[in-house]
């Protein structure tokens, strides 16, 4: 095939389906850029301005509309693990085997390094009785809850903290203090009567707690989480 006769063939193409050439955006650039050079430099291209703006706010859109459906998409995936997690949650039979389950099957579906339930109480930890439970369970002294949750800082904190670790963490955490660098903290209402309680998890990723997450998540399953722990008390 000759020279004219592939331009004709080509021609004849175009003509036909446009298409072809309108959804092609590096042909369409290519275009404007060529007719830009053949109008010289002194010529003011309103045209194509609109068109190299429009191209960068549909990049803009791109991109946001990517953004939006990786977020969607990390979001469906933390309600299931959640789901998940509060599934496994109801399985126990009995207290010791509910506080088990928290630092085994639930921490690892959440991804979590440690998880503690902290209640508040008048008995001492060294009560034989409670060493039974395992090293989930951590006992405080009344105020413990609140103050932690504040760390330092006045006012009332919300239900559910996402932060790095603050000193003082050793009492909740033990030695694994040490590598434990951010936590979800979950405050427990145990009912009418009763001191609150903690739900505690913590993660050697400094990262993975942050206060500009969001907390609809975990204050659902803290939500079962009370609900579970209530009949438990009573």
């Amino acid at each position: 095939m000759t020279e004219t006769a592939l331009v004709e063939h080509l021609r004849d193409q175009i003509i036909s389906d446009p298409d072809v050439i309108l959804e092609d955006r590096d042909l369409m650039r290519a275009l404007v850029a060529a007719n830009e050079a053949a109008m010289g430099g002194n010529i003011v291209d309103l045209r194509g301005m609109a068109m190299a703006r429009l191209e960068a706010r549909l990049d803009r859109l791109e991109d946001t509309h990517r953004s939006v459906i990786a977020a969607a998409y990390e979001n469906l995936a933390g309600t299931n693990q959640v789901h998940r997690a509060v599934l496994r949650l109801l399985d126990p039979i009995n207290f010791p085997s509910f506080l088990a389950n928290l630092r085994t099957d639930v921490a690892e579906i959440l991804r979590v390094d440690s998880v503690r339930l902290v209640l508040e109480s008048k008995q001492s930890e060294d009560d034989p009785a409670l060493h039974t439970l395992g090293d989930v369970l951590c006992v405080a002294e009344p105020g413990f809850v609140q103050e932690y949750l504040r760390a330092g800082r006045g006012g009332n904190p919300r239900g559910v903290v996402l932060r790095q670790t603050v000193p003082g963490s050793e009492a909740i955490y033990g030695e694994a203090a040490d590598w434990i660098r951010s936590e979800a903290l979950m405050r427990l209402d145990l009912g009418e009567g009763r001191l609150p309680g903690m739900l505690v998890m913590g993660a050697e990723d400094p990262h993975q707690f942050k206060p500009s997450q969001g907390t609809d998540l975990l204050a659902f399953f803290a939500g079962v989480f009370e609900r579970a722990m209530r009949r438990w008390l009573e």
